[in-house]
């Protein structure tokens, strides 16, 4: 069973001044080196990240040492649909991907723990039932990331994605599995400066 990894990083972060992808932490790590850093000691392999606004100084903040697949989303402007549609494109480039765990470059508390609970799909089912899983993390009763989409799901999701919208309606509507992830962190995102500090 190969489950990998989707970071998406590709808005312009309207409300933050700049993109979430050039955002530099407190403790001097770019969100973007973090956010690979989480999904690849979460063992996610391939991570692919998607990059739009400003993509070519994001790119100078990967993390080194850590393989990624880089993916641009070159519609960003109409929103979280572009960018999950290109990750998924991306991801399906991988023939032996069974699953991909999907999170957002604005969670600055997400750690690879509750990465690794949603991917845990029961070990003892074949890797038929990791592609056909949709889990997502829950955190005080409420849905949030990161969220686990099985490959059976990709072209499905990828035809229902509209607008600023990404899969919640989706996993909604196909009863995905609830992950609580509350005593692993908050699940917020962080989308301005006085957010941040």
């Amino acid at each position: 069973m190969t489950i990998g990894g989707v970071l998406l990083a590709a808005g312009a972060g309207s409300r933050m001044g700049k993109p979430k992808a050039l955002v530099i932490g407190a403790d001097g790590e770019p969100w973007l080196a973090r956010g690979v850093r989480v999904l690849a000691e979460a063992g996610c392999e391939p991570t692919v990240v998607v990059l739009g606004a400003r993509a070519d100084e994001a790119e100078h903040l990967l993390p080194d040492g850590v393989p990624v697949t880089v993916g641009i989303a070159d519609d960003w402007q109409s929103g979280l649909s572009a960018s999950l549609r290109r990750g998924l494109e991306v991801a399906a480039t991988f023939d032996d991907v069974d699953a991909v765990v999907i999170t957002l470059v604005d969670l600055p508390d997400l750690g690879a723990d509750a990465v690794r609970r949603v991917a845990a799909v029961p070990g003892d089912t074949p890797a038929g039932d990791a592609r056909s899983a949709l889990r997502q993390a829950h955190y005080d009763g409420h849905p949030g990331h990161p969220v686990l989409i099985g490959r059976d799901h990709w072209l499905p999701l990828r035809r229902s994605l509209t607008g600023d919208s990404g899969a919640r309606k989706y996993l909604a509507a196909h009863g995905a599995e609830s992950v609580d992830c509350s005593d692993l962190g908050s699940g917020r995102d962080v989308d301005s400066p006085r957010e941040l500090r």
